[in-house]
């Protein structure tokens, strides 16, 4: 990718950026110049006035309550504050307990910002036991960009010779405890050597909201750079969740927004023709705080270079401005390549899914060793063995006996436990010594299998906590010295590749989840969007959300995507998938896919129902047949209520294919149907499953889980295996039958061979009698 900087003036552009037509934008002038002269201050201030942002302890990290132990316990949580913002002020509200044991005069509690104590919160007898809040003012000047909030217990409970782990040492910190703070806006300037920031700043862990502006009524193009630029920050959204509300031919009135330029006519509005695809940072009008990022191009090619460009090569731009003069396209993605999924072809090694940093520890009991993983949702694990780790680790042998040991979970759910021999337990001597790391840390090998539909669930991750026992050494003598470690090795592997690619479909759990079937291909270039001839900004925003949300599960733009305008089937491609997003009285063109639907919304609502509502099993299951419920009932309602559905089938072009349907019967619905895939609070009390789902406000309620047709391949062994089972027969039953079948076979064969054999020797002993009895006579 080459890139030249360009000169004209840009600013220019955000003229037609309002990109309304000039007579509105005249008789609106002519309308409110008054109004505006009066107003512009008030904005002015108000852009500049501070903002303010409250956290829970539980959205920091902390995933249950902090507990404090003993003479120096505490835990740490990570603050982040925008790169375009100030901290102007700072408040704690905080819900707590501690040990009635703890002597006032020698106890407290400390709020640490950055290692400098922010606040000290004492613990007189009177109110010990009980459940208290606080709320604790902290000095603004402690916090920056990355900051670090602690909560630490100075604790005794005697003036004597006490022990430092002892059980009446503590105090309780609830994770619903609140972090407010108040921001002042930094001027930043007009420079792409930034990005993706201010657009995404990955110190704040709220919800990404990102406006995208179309300069008229968007085509095609215009769709499929849009959705390549949405996947791209819904990647580094990630856990956080992106919206990207749509709006024709109006900027924000604050904040930062993408606006996507398409054609010489809207260049010219501003003055600037465009050389090429280009990409530009410039101020919004509206908020002198605010950023636009301009995507541009002359026609729909130029615009999905400037895209691409952005979504491949941002890290290589800089200045306010940039023509891209050369992209080379990039050589074609391979199904199952996404980068957050683990590899399925090789075992993948823990150094390649986290910073190896991360996977070391120290203290008797620190926190635990993350790991996330992401696999395909198609692997099938019917009659297969267990997923294999070769795990690698190091740890501080002690030198007496005591239960130390390493847990191994999966998503809090308990594998295993490794005992941490001490140095009387070990043998080797010598050897053993010259193994022992220069951190005093030994190394050792075990072998862990995790069940593989564990891993299938949503947001799995492998857990590693080491628990050293104290050593007490006994009165007056019991100091706690931090001298113990404990380290994963990233060499450590975790293998997939015994794994089959097959999955029962449909199976709305894996779109919902991971996009799947679509992120087969991580830049979806198997994935036609079909949208309505008359579509509007809500069925965009539905449209740029789920490609966010694809980009969260492949780590990887949505490059390749197509978007179709309503057509009819026989007029679509043959070959890719089909994401289809409908609302209101825009659903005329699906008629003729109304035989192939589940759910409809033509002059009310019609429905397939089942007995899936009333399941309680978890839908992933290591035998797909065991989780389908077919229709069994059909519903039909008119009224004026909204809601949505979203229904999976085979595409009625080719086998194979599959189609999944987002369909609602006002743009509002489909509001709530992209919340409830985005698992947005409220909205997550039932998950997605099965083959229909309906939506309605915040309840979501899955109504079939038919299977018709199956994605991927077993193999020929293992295909007769799993078709033999749907008859309640196993390929080893049937082998084991046939072979006593045969071993019969061979054995009344051979009775056969030996009788007539013995025949045969009986006739030539009878001929032989009578010839030697008629040589006689």
């Amino acid at each position: 990718m080459t890139v030249q900087p360009v000169l004209r003036a840009l600013p220019a552009l955000l003229l037609g950026c309002a990109f309304v037509s000039t007579a509105h934008a005249q008789a609106a002038a002519s309308g409110n110049a008054a109004n505006n002269a009066q107003a512009q201050p008030a904005a002015a201030a108000a852009a500049a006035s501070s903002s303010a942002v409250t956290w829970s302890l539980r959205q920091l990290g902390a995933q249950y309550a902090l507990n404090l132990r003993g003479v120096d316990g505490s835990n740490t949580l990570p603050v982040g504050v925008r790169d375009d913002q100030v901290v102007s002020g700072a408040r704690l509200n905080l819900r707590y307990a501690y040990s009635p044991a703890l002597l006032p005069d020698l106890s407290h509690i400390n709020v640490l910002v950055n290692d400098q104590v922010a606040a000290s919160i004492a613990v007189p007898k009177d109110t010990a036991g009980a459940s208290l809040q606080r709320t604790i003012t902290l000095p603004a000047y402690l916090f920056t960009s990355n900051s670090k909030l602690r909560l630490q217990l100075i604790g005794h409970y005697t003036t004597q010779c006490e022990d430092p782990l002892h059980s009446s040492l503590w105090a309780n910190i609830s994770n619903e405890s609140t972090l407010s703070i108040d921001t002042q806006p930094l001027p930043q300037a007009n420079d792409l050597a930034r990005l993706p920031k201010p657009f995404f700043d990955g110190q704040d862990i709220r919800r990404l909201n990102l406006p995208v502006v179309f300069a008229g009524n968007p085509d095609t193009a215009a769709l499929e750079a849009a959705g390549a630029v949405s996947s791209w920050f819904g990647a580094l959204a990630s856990f956080r969740g992106a919206d990207f509300p749509v709006s024709l031919s109006a900027v924000p009135a604050q904040g930062n927004a993408v606006v996507i330029v398409e054609g010489t006519e809207q260049a010219a509005l501003a003055g600037a023709p465009l050389q090429g695809p280009t990409l530009a940072i410039v101020s919004n009008p509206n908020d002198p705080n605010g950023k636009l990022l301009l995507v541009m191009g002359r026609d729909g090619k130029e615009l999905k270079q400037a895209a691409d460009a952005l979504v491949t090569g941002s890290q290589t731009l800089s200045g306010s401005s940039a023509l891209i003069t050369h992209f080379a396209d990039l050589a074609p993605r391979k199904p199952y390549d996404a980068p957050r999924w683990l590899r399925t072809d090789r075992p993948v090694s823990f150094g390649e899914l986290i910073d190896t940093k991360q996977l070391s520890v120290s203290g008797y009991s620190p926190d635990l060793i993350r790991i996330n993983t992401r696999v395909p949702p198609d692997l099938f694990g019917w009659h297969a063995p267990n997923v294999p780790i070769d795990l690698h680790y190091r740890y501080t042998p002690q030198p007496y006996m005591v239960n130390s040991s390493l847990l191994f979970s999966v998503s809090d759910q308990f594998m295993k436990s490794i005992p941490l021999l001490p140095l009387e337990r070990l043998e080797g001597g010598d050897k053993l010594r010259a193994e022992v790391l220069p951190d005093s840390s030994l190394p050792r090998q075990a072998k862990l299998e995790v069940p593989l539909e564990t891993l299938l669930q949503p947001n799995t991750q492998l857990q590693f906590r080491y628990m050293y026992d104290y050593i007490k050494q006994g009165e007056c003598r019991d100091i706690i010295i931090d001298n113990v470690r404990g380290a994963i090795d990233p060499e450590s592997t975790i293998d997939l590749s015994t794994y089959p690619h097959y999955i029962a479909m449909p199976n709305l759990a894996a779109f919902a989840q991971a996009g799947f079937p679509f992120t087969r291909m991580a830049d979806l270039s198997d994935t036609d969007v079909v949208l309505g001839a008359n579509a509007g900004p809500q069925e965009y925003s539905t449209y740029l959300a789920v490609m966010g949300r694809m980009g969260d599960s492949t780590g990887y733009p949505a490059r390749g995507v197509t978007v179709l305008r309503g057509q009819r089937i026989d007029a679509m491609p043959a070959a890719k998938d089909l994401l289809v997003i409908a609302s209101g009285a825009d659903q005329a063109w699906l008629k003729d896919w109304a035989q192939y639907m589940p759910a409809a919304y033509d002059h009310g609502a019609q429905f397939s129902l089942s007995d899936l509502p009333g399941r309680v099993r978890g839908w992933f299951h290591a035998n797909p047949r065991l989780d389908a419920a077919p229709g069994r009932l059909s519903l039909a309602w008119t009224g004026p209520g909204v809601s949505a559905v979203l229904a999976g089938f085979e595409s009625p072009k080719v086998k194979g294919r599959s189609v999944v349907m987002l369909v609602s019967n006002q743009p509002d619905g489909l509001k709530d149907a992209v919340a409830a895939l985005l698992g947005v609070p409220n909205y997550d009390k039932q998950p997605i499953q099965g083959s229909l789902v309906s939506i309605r406000g915040n309840e979501v309620d899955a109504l079939v889980g038919e299977h018709t047709y199956y994605v991927g391949h077993l193999g020929l062994w293992r295909g007769l295996d799993w078709w033999l089972a749907s008859f309640g027969v196993s390929l080893a039953s049937l082998l084991k039958a046939l072979g006593v079948v045969a071993l019969m076979l061979l054995a009344a064969g051979g009775f056969v061979v030996l009788r007539r054999r013995q025949a045969r020797r009986d006739a030539e002993a009878e001929a032989r009698l009578r010839a030697k009895q008629h040589a006689q006579q």
